[in-house]
């Protein structure tokens, strides 16, 4: 399989449709893990959906310029990550009058509110941090997003097992006294 793997992922990345095809189709279940993951209890999209999305934005793309399996799930994870803000986004502005049509809010929506609006401060936080030190963001991503373990992350990188370490530690200190401010 692992030979397979890398023909499929090779041949998407060249823009062969039916390989992208069967690399999904083989990587599903992980894909529905890692957008269980991504998720983390929101239900701003569920599980399925965000495979699917994800999946139609690969097609979108075009070429898809991958390196190897770890690559492919980080890049699911940014994708699905993307899909979850602007899925906060569109839900935030429906509550801010968006649609124009006015509701009484139930505490579930509350509760909606609240987590369209953490998850769109983490991005936040995270393309700021980009912005400062971009290989810790994608430290961040692989880590938390894709939930690559640290071995997986180094070779996803290219960096040092125990640089990822260091990066991964500092990144999430950051990111947390960034969102506490």
């Amino acid at each position: 399989m692992p030979g397979e793997l890398t023909q499929l992922l090779h041949a998407a990345s060249e823009g062969d449709q039916p390989a992208l095809n069967r690399l999904v189709a083989l990587l599903y279940v992980d894909l529905k893990q890692l957008a269980h993951r991504c998720r983390r209890g929101s239900e701003a999209l569920d599980t399925t959906s965000l495979v699917h999305e994800c999946y139609l934005r690969f097609l979108d793309s075009g070429a898809l310029a991958v390196n190897d399996r770890a690559h492919f799930f980080n890049l699911s994870a940014r994708i699905m990550r993307q899909l979850l803000c602007d899925f906060a986004r569109e839900r935030l502005a429906e509550k801010r009058g968006g649609g124009a049509v006015h509701y009484e809010l139930r505490d579930d929506d509350l509760v909606e509110t609240r987590e369209a609006e953490h998850l769109l401060s983490v991005d936040q936080a995270l393309e700021r941090l980009a912005e400062l030190d971009g290989p810790r963001a994608r430290i961040v991503e692989c880590r938390f997003f894709a939930g690559l373990t640290a071995e997986e992350t180094a070779e996803a990188t290219g960096r040092s097992l125990r640089s990822v370490q260091r990066d991964w530690r500092r990144a999430r200190e950051w990111l947390a006294a960034r969102l506490q401010s």
